[in-house]
C-alpha cells in the first residue's frame, strides 16, 4: 500500500488509498467496504474548492467521500446519511434536528453530507488500517488456495522444488506451495532445488497457520494415478485395478482385471513391447514393477502374486487367514525375495497371512522307503533294526543285492565279528533257496 507522501511544494500529503482505508478503519466500518482501485485517473478537480475530489464510493447503503486540499493538506471526509425521527444505524441514518442544524429546510427520507473526519487522523491511523487490509488479503489469499484445492486430493500436480524445509520438500505449484513431509518422500530419491517433480495429492488440510497442500511421491496411490493416466483402459473402465502393495523405491505390485474377457488386463497395463509400463518405471526412478492377474480364487490369486517363483504346494487356513506355502529348495530364496520383500507384499496385495517353507515332501517319501527297506531286511535275517539300516544306507537295499556281497564285505559294514558276519551271509543264502 503507498505510503504518504510529500506534494510538490512540500507539505505532507497521504495517498487516497492510505485516507480512505485509515477513514474506514477508524469508524469501525472498514471491513463493510467496497473499495475502487485507487489511482490518479480516479481523482477529479473542482476548480471551484481548488482540491481533488476522490470519486463517491459506497459503504453499505451509503456513501462516503474524501476531500482532500493539496496546498494545505487539509483531508475531510463526507458522509451522505439519510435523515430519520429515530436513528437505528449511525453509521447510515442522522437524527433529524442535528440534520436540521446542518441544513435548516432538511426533511424526514432527505440525505444529509455530514463529516465524519476521524479524530486524530494521521500516519499511524493510515498504518493501522495497512496492517489490518493485508492481514485480510493474506488471509483471502489463503482461503483461495483451499477452496482451490480441497477438491483436487487425490490428483497428480507437477511442480518445481523450491527449498527444503528440514527434511520436508517445499514444491513451487505457480500460485501455490505444496509441502512433502519426509514420511511421503522416497527413501532413495535425492531432491535438489529447481527439479521438476510429479506427486500425489494426499491431503489438503485448512490448519491454523492456513490451508497445507501435502503432496506424497511413496503413497500406493501415486501408482494407480499414474497407470490411470498411462493406460486408456483404465481411464475408460475397461481394466480395474483391483489391489496394489508397494515398498516405495524399490517394488510394487499391482493386481488387474478385465470383465471384458477379450481384453487381456496385463498386456494393456504392459504396452506394445512394454512401453507403457516403462514410463511409469520411468517416474518411479527405476522402481521394480509387478503387474499380476487379480482372481476370485484365493489360491490362483496368491500364486499369481508369488510370481516368478514356482509354487509346490499350498495349504490355507481360513480361520487364521493365513496360507502354508512349499516350494522347492533353488525356488526358496525367489519366493521370499530380499529381506523378505516378495512374501510382505503378497502378504499385503492378498490379504493373507503368507508363511514360505522348504518343501520336505520328496525327502518325507525316501526315509519312508529307506525305513520300509531296513524293516524287510530286519525281519528276514538275525539284523537289528540299526544293523539292517546300516545295510540299507550302504546300498543293500534288499535280499538280492546282498546275495553278492562276502562274509569279508559284512564285517567291514556292520563292524561285526567274522562269526556274526558268517552267520547273516548264511541267513541271506538260505533265503535263496526257499525262494
Amino acid at each position: 500500500m503507498p505510503s504518504p507522501r510529500a506534494d510538490r511544494s512540500g507539505n505532507w500529503r497521504p495517498t487516497l488509498f492510505s485516507l480512505r482505508a485509515a477513514c474506514f478503519y477508524e469508524r469501525g466500518i472498514y471491513c463493510h467496504a467496497r473499495l475502487p482501485g485507487a489511482g490518479a485517473r480516479n481523482q477529479t478537480r473542482n476548480p471551484a474548492r481548488g482540491s481533488f475530489e476522490r470519486p463517491a464510493f459506497r459503504l453499505a447503503s451509503r456513501e462516503l467521500r474524501i476531500d482532500i486540499n493539496p496546498k494545505s493538506g487539509e483531508i475531510r471526509a463526507l458522509a451522505n446519511l439519510v435523515v430519520v425521527d429515530q436513528v437505528t444505524n449511525s453509521q447510515d441514518e442522522i437524527e433529524l434536528s442535528k440534520a436540521r442544524k446542518i441544513k435548516p429546510d432538511t426533511n424526514i427520507g432527505d440525505t444529509v453530507e455530514v463529516e465524519v473526519t476521524p479524530k486524530n487522523f494521521g500516519r499511524i491511523a493510515a498504518q493501522t488500517a495497512k496492517q489490518a487490509m493485508m492481514q485480510r488479503i493474506r488471509q483471502a489469499e489463503k482461503e483461495m488456495i483451499y477452496e482451490e484445492f480441497k477438491d483436487r486430493a487425490g490428483e497428480i500436480v507437477s511442480g518445481t522444488v523450491r527449498r527444503f524445509d528440514r527434511s520436508d520438500v517445499i514444491l513451487d505449484l505457480g500460485k501455490f506451495e505444496a509441502i512433502m513431509p519426509q514420511r511421503e518422500r522416497v527413501v532413495v530419491e535425492d531432491y535438489n532445488v529447481g527439479d521438476r517433480l510429479r506427486a500425489y495429492v494426499v491431503a489438503v488440510e485448512n490448519g491454523v497457520r492456513g490451508p497445507e497442500i501435502i503432496v506424497s511421491r511413496s503413497h500406493p496411490n501415486f501408482v494407480r494415478r499414474l497407470f490411470e493416466l498411462e493406460v486408456s483402459e483404465i481411464a475408460d473402465g475397461t481394466v480395474e485395478i483391483r489391489g496394489i502393495a508397494r515398498e516405495a523405491g524399490y517394488r510394487t505390485k499391482i493386481a488387474v482385471w478385465s470383465a471384458n474377457e477379450k481384453v487381456d488386463p496385463v498386456g494393456a497395463c504392459v504396452g506394445m513391447r512394454g512401453s507403457r509400463v516403462k514410463n511409469i518405471v520411468r517416474e518411479l526412478n527405476n522402481e521394480k514393477v509387478d503387474i499380476i492377474r487379480w482372481s476370485s480364487d484365493p489360491k490362483e490369486y496368491v500364486l499369481e502374486a508369488l510370481k516368478p517363483a514356482k509354487v509346490k504346494n499350498l495349504v490355507f487356513d481360513t480361520e487364521k487367514k493365513s496360507v502354508q506355502i512349499s516350494v522347492d529348495e533353488d525356488q526358496l530364496s525367489l519366493a521370499i525375495g530380499k529381506k523378505g520383500q516378495n512374501a510382505r507384499l503378497t502378504s499385503r496385495l492378498t490379504g493373507w497371512d503368507i508363511n514360505i517353507g522348504k518343501d520336505t515332501s520328496a525327502t518325507t517319501v525316501v526315509e519312508q522307503k529307506v525305513a520300509q527297506a531296513a524293516q524287510t531286511l530286519a525281519s528276514a535275517l538275525p539284523l537289528s533294526k540299526e544293523q539292517a539300516l546300516t545295510l540299507v544306507k550302504s546300498g543293500f537295499t534288499n535280499l538280492e543285492g546282498l546275495r553278492d556281497a562276502d562274509v569279508q564285505d559284512l564285517v567291514d559294514i556292520l563292524a561285526v565279528d567274522e562269526t556274526k558276519a558268517r552267520e547273516i551271509y548264511e541267513a541271506v543264502h538260505r533265503q535263496e533257496l526257499v525262494q
